[in-house]
Parts: C-alpha cells; sequence; structure tokens
C-alpha cells in the first residue's frame, strides 16, 4: 500500500504537487478577437489622429515595439503557471463604465484609456498576476499612444511657452541681439515672434517619453536606468524647446523667412534630434558613473 501511496501521490506523508496550468492560448486568442471588435471604432479614430498630428506620429510605433517585446518574451510566457483572477473582470467592468461616460460626455482621453483599462483586465481574468507581471513593461509603453487630454494640455503648455520665452530673452540678449519680450512675444529686430504651443515642450514630450524608454529597454538591461532617463525626459524637451526659440530668434536675424514654413518645421525636427542625443549623453555618463563605482578598488 505504501508503495502504492508512493507511485500515485508521491512519498508517503507528502502533499501532491499542484498541477501547473499553462496559458489557455485558444481563449486569449478569442478574447482578443472581441477585445478589437469592441474597441475598434475607437482605435479607428485614434489611428487617424496619428496620421493627422504631426506630434503623434510615434503612436504607430507604440503598439508594434510593444508586440515586438510580447514576442521577446513568448518562451518565458508559455512556461508560466497560471491561474485566473475574477478581479480581471471587475477591472474590465470599470473599463465599460469609463468608456461609456467617456461616449457621454464626448471625452476622447476616457474613451481610449478605457480600451487599455479593459486589456489589463483581459489579461488579469485570463491569466491573472503572472500574466501582468511577465507583460508589465510592454503594457507600459501602451499609454504612450494616447495624447495629453485637453484640459491638462492647455494647464501645462501656457507656463511651459512663458519659461521658453524668458530663456530665449536671456540667450538672445547675451549673443547680442536687442529683444523685448511681452508675455510669449518676442520683438526682435527682424520681426515680431510668437512662442507658440509647438515651442512649449509639451507637445514632443509623449514622443520623447516613449522614446526613452525603448532606448533604455534596448541599450540597458537595468530596469531603474529606464526610470531615470523617463524622469529626465521633461526637463529634456523643455530645455531644448527653449534652444529652439533661441535658435529661431537668431535664424530670423539672418533671414525672416527661417523662421517660417518648412524652415521651422525642420528646425524642430532637429531640436528633437538634439534632444535624443542629450539623453543618450545621460545614459552614457551614468553607465560609466555606475561602472567606476562598481569596480574594484
Amino acid at each position: 500500500m505504501d508503495a502504492m501511496a508512493s507511485v500515485a501521490g508521491g512519498l508517503p506523508g507528502q502533499a501532491c504537487p499542484a498541477k501547473s496550468r499553462k496559458a489557455p492560448w485558444a481563449a486569449i486568442a478569442w478574447f482578443a478577437l472581441l477585445f478589437a471588435a469592441g474597441g475598434f471604432s475607437i482605435l479607428k479614430r485614434l489611428a487617424l489622429q496619428w496620421t493627422n498630428d504631426g506630434d503623434m506620429g510615434h503612436g504607430f510605433f507604440v503598439p508594434v515595439v510593444a508586440a515586438y517585446i510580447v514576442w521577446q518574451r513568448r518562451e518565458r510566457l508559455s512556461q508560466l503557471s497560471l491561474t485566473p483572477s475574477w478581479w480581471g473582470a471587475a477591472v474590465m467592468l470599470w473599463g465599460a463604465i469609463q468608456g461609456y461616460l467617456g461616449m457621454l460626455g464626448a471625452d476622447l482621453f476616457l474613451q481610449r484609456t478605457s480600451v487599455l483599462i479593459t486589456l489589463y483586465g483581459l489579461l488579469l481574468l485570463v491569466g491573472g498576476t503572472a500574466i501582468v507581471r511577465a507583460l508589465a513593461f510592454p503594457l507600459l509603453l501602451l499609454p504612450f499612444m494616447i495624447p495629453f487630454p485637453g484640459v491638462v494640455y492647455n494647464e501645462i503648455t501656457f507656463p511651459l511657452q512663458l519659461f521658453a520665452s524668458r530663456v530665449a530673452e536671456l540667450s538672445l540678449g547675451v549673443l547680442g541681439v536687442p529683444v523685448y519680450r511681452d508675455g510669449n512675444v518676442l520683438e526682435i529686430p527682424s520681426q515680431r515672434l510668437d512662442v507658440a504651443e509647438a515651442c512649449s515642450g509639451i507637445r514632443s514630450l509623449l514622443s520623447l517619453s516613449f522614446l526613452s524608454l525603448v532606448y533604455a529597454y534596448l541599450f540597458d538591461h537595468r530596469v531603474w536606468m529606464r526610470w531615470v532617463l523617463l524622469a529626465a525626459t521633461p526637463p529634456v524637451a523643455i530645455v531644448a524647446n527653449a534652444g529652439r526659440v533661441t535658435a529661431t530668434g537668431l535664424l530670423s536675424e539672418v533671414n525672416p523667412e527661417l523662421a517660417h514654413g518648412i524652415f521651422h518645421t525642420m528646425e524642430g525636427w532637429a531640436i528633437f534630434a538634439v534632444s535624443g542625443v542629450m539623453l543618450a549623453s545621460l545614459h552614457l555618463f551614468l553607465k560609466r558613473v555606475t561602472r567606476n563605482r562598481s569596480a574594484p578598488a
């Protein structure tokens, strides 16, 4: 009898090991199809904004990069022991209610974030906390494809415009260009420059934040480095765009046409590239500092 017990349930007095539950890929695929169908109209309008809004062009890359990271982790995901959680149903209900309220109030931000909340709830319902933890980073990337809500955008933009104007006023004065500032308007000898929302830094903040996280993921395995670069992104974007205003003033003194049209757009792309270089330089600096500290004396 003892031998039979050993074969059937392990050693005498030892509990039988719990069976691990592998990922139910058929159920996940079915729920994913229903999820895509339910949020199709919201996602379609979001994709149209990515096409028409130059500051949201990175939105097309967010789901692609997130899907690539998930594909990289496919072996780890296939070996997970999943424990579905009914809390996922509550999260999905929250997402549905928020989406309905967003439709009633014509609030695009509520509608779009409700899709993500529903996705998180779906993963929790199907796979439990194990799959949510395994997909934490790609899930963190997804909110970057949604533009800032209008209330937040309007509250932040104008103070940043004033900051960029002040920095440009000081910089142009140091460089010998006479300038008079009235709010976010700069008067220089060649013309009158209005520091618009595009020069505040807020419009490139989402793109630059997404870039900083992806860069840290690809070039540094330490998780804390992602948070450091993400925290450094807002000041880098603001300072870089203040430099853009200064450069616009200098170019305007050479040729007033350089402050408008295609030249101004190209200048914006150049400043965005400079911001990326600044973040990469910060990463290399931190990498060298931490390497020197960890090196033996």
